[in-house]
């Protein structure tokens, strides 16, 4: 199995300096999702795009969908981990003295969430459980307790685009590489926007196992466009 990986488009968090729970692109998320679009297309075939039902994903992918004259599944499993409701029209200020403080807490803490939002605990539970589902349902599946890091594969050639999140993509990425998870993952495996990870499969004794080969990469953007 080829796995890409892709974060969206820089997204348009506070506009008249008020948050935004699911914002659009700015225009250069825009630009920036045209241009890995165009990256994806030269690719020889995909066989299946996946994305996170959130605005900023969607986005992004219409470009890319567009780009490749291919269809694609939105799937809620994707979405980044859910903010607390009240944000919505909160001003920006606020918000960044939230983040700040939340750089202080405990890890115990950290595992909780953000107060009034999504836990870690059940965030990493609900993509973790939506990719095994997912993964089962094209024949991916785990090949046995005793080998928890090994799948069977009915088709190792098979392609597949996920478009999604910075915290969405590194919770698959450390689960698909076996590594025990941790409520920072956004920092474990860092992605500026619309940066292009990849895992292939490798045969290993009865089984495949999946390995790392690029992680955000931005090959695509100039430098002037990076963001993260």
């Amino acid at each position: 199995m080829d796995l890409l990986l892709v974060r969206h488009g820089q997204p348009d968090w506070a506009p008249d300096r008020l948050i935004r729970n699911d914002p659009g692109l700015t225009e250069l998320g825009q630009a920036q999702a045209a241009r890995v679009a165009h990256r994806l297309a030269s690719l020889e075939r995909v066989d299946e795009l996946w994305v996170s039902s959130m605005t900023r994903a969607v986005q992004t992918a219409e470009l890319v969908t567009a780009d490749l004259d291919h269809g694609h599944e939105v799937y809620d499993w994707l979405q980044e981990i859910n903010n607390p409701p009240e944000w919505e029209g909160a001003p920006v200020e606020e918000i960044e003295r939230h983040f700040k403080e939340a750089d202080t807490r405990s890890v115990e803490e950290m595992w909780d969430g953000l107060p009034g939002g999504e836990s870690f605990r059940a965030f990493h539970e609900r993509v973790v459980s939506g990719l095994a589902e997912t993964l089962d349902s094209h024949g991916i599946r785990p090949t046995g307790p005793g080998h928890q890091h090994l799948w069977t594969v009915d088709d190792p050639d098979r392609r597949v685009i996920i478009v999604a999140h910075a915290g969405t993509n590194a919770v698959i990425l450390g689960h698909l590489l076996g590594l025990e998870p941790v409520p920072w993952e956004w920092e474990r495996f860092r992605q500026p926007h619309t940066g292009v990870s990849r895992l292939t499969m490798t045969r290993i004794s009865t089984g495949w196992a999946f390995s790392l080969r690029q992680l955000g990469n931005v090959a695509h953007l100039h430098p002037g466009m990076v963001t993260v």
